[in-house]
């Protein structure tokens, strides 16, 4: 029943700001499809760079409209609206709340990609989705929530959630396999960068897209990801709970 109210509020809060919401989930990943897209004509792995770009574009999506939609608001509720401490005084269970938070935000993530997929359908590329691919972008959604849950908890002002959106979503954006390739990096900084959830993500959609199978190596490593934020989420609200 926790989990229901959660993303009841979240849906309430989507209606609410459906048109915001929407131009937000839309403008970066569409400048990134002109500019590096239709911008540079070439080939990558022997495909057009077009081929290459969307998908990590998809996957990109689902992390930053994940990450935004909890960090943000979490960090306004604990700091400034107080509303955790009244979860924490009601009969929901701690670990519903939590559960309800990264759902709401997976399925954010899950919408942006969505219309990234849509605004791309009239370019012929040739590239297919299936329901594996859509598992992964939830699954990856589900792992940026729970990491925007954890710092939501250690956020000191409403200032600090912009400020990991800098040192975390962005370097990763450019880094992880999504305009480029990982290949060309520097031995050990590639190996260090190809276990991060979005490197995987975008390799697995990436080769769904192409008619390949992603394999089971990438799901390992979104779920460990999911295993250790999860816990510490949880570990994080009890331990408040008990101050």
């Amino acid at each position: 029943m926790g989990v229901l109210t959660v993303l009841w509020e979240k849906w309430v809060e989507f209606r609410r700001d459906f048109y915001k919401i929407t131009v937000a989930a839309i403008i970066s990943p569409v400048m990134y499809l002109i500019i590096f897209g239709l911008g540079i004509q070439t080939t990558s792995h022997g495909v057009p760079y077009l081929n290459f770009l969307i998908p990590g574009v998809v996957a990109m999506a689902t992390m930053t409209g994940s990450f935004s939609a909890v960090a943000q608001s979490m960090s306004v509720q604990r700091l400034y609206e107080k509303a955790l401490d009244q979860v924490m005084i009601s009969p929901t269970p701690l670990w519903q709340f939590i559960l309800g938070q990264v759902l709401g935000g997976s399925l954010r993530g899950m919408y942006a990609a969505g219309l990234i997929l849509l605004l791309t359908c009239p370019i012929q590329t040739g590239l297919s989705y299936n329901g594996l691919s859509f598992l992964i972008m939830f699954l990856n959604g589900m792992v940026f929530s729970t990491i925007a849950v954890v710092l939501s908890f250690l956020a000191k002002s409403y200032s600090d959630a912009p400020r990991y959106t800098s040192y975390i979503i962005m370097p990763m954006s450019f880094l992880c396999n999504t305009f480029f390739s990982t290949d060309q990096m520097p031995a050990g900084f590639r190996q260090v960068i190809s276990l991060l959830p979005l490197s995987q993500s975008c390799d697995m959609i990436r080769k769904i897209a192409h008619g390949e199978h992603p394999g089971f190596f990438g799901f390992m490593v979104l779920g460990l990801y999911l295993a250790v934020f999860g816990l510490m989420a949880i570990l994080f609200i009890y331990k408040k709970k008990n101050l």
